[in-house]
């Protein structure tokens, strides 16, 4: 007898001990958290270091230069979709982006940053893609490619302005 009144209890427990309700209410507020907004973006601290005018005239027909920079734009206000919804445009865009480099521009210090950038972008692009990544990791992502493209400008401008230099030797 005291044997099914123990297996009684244990079941009662076990029965009534389970919260289904709870966990997909977590669930939910997981979901909801990783959206970010424009006020969040803004937020992030970094150096943004833009193109002089003389870099600038370098660039003018450099179309995945000005296509990325306006993904970064979107980026800063917050908006993922461009990352998002096109992976083989995005990674066809990176592709182009190091292979069209203009001539002036062609360097071992830019090529390198242009790595880096490509390195923190797809990292971005696959964190984005993930359901399990936070909102923390998110935004710690998103400030690694904004730093990396901002050294890429200062990069670019370095090698134009050393490149204007007139030292004259003695």
């Amino acid at each position: 007898m005291y044997k099914y009144l123990l297996v009684a209890i244990c079941l009662f427990f076990m029965v009534f001990s389970c919260k289904k309700t709870q966990s997909s209410t977590l669930e939910n507020q997981d979901v909801s958290s990783k959206e970010l907004t424009e006020k969040e973006t803004s937020k992030i601290k970094y150096d943004d270091f833009l193109l002089d005018d003389k870099t600038q005239n370098l660039i003018v027909d450099w179309d995945e230069y000005i296509q990325i920079q306006e993904v970064l734009d979107n980026l800063k206000k917050a908006d993922l979709s461009f990352i998002i919804e096109n992976k083989e445009v995005t990674i066809a865009t990176l592709k182009d982006f190091k292979k069209n480099i203009p001539q002036e521009l062609n360097t071992p210090s830019i090529i390198a940053r242009i790595n880096v950038f490509e390195t923190k972008f797809l990292k971005l692009e696959s964190l984005a893609n993930l359901s399990s990544t936070s909102k923390k990791e998110l935004m710690l992502s998103i400030k690694d490619v904004l730093i990396s493209f901002s050294n890429l400008n200062l990069q670019m401008n370095k090698k134009v302005e050393f490149d204007n230099l007139n030292i004259q030797k003695p």
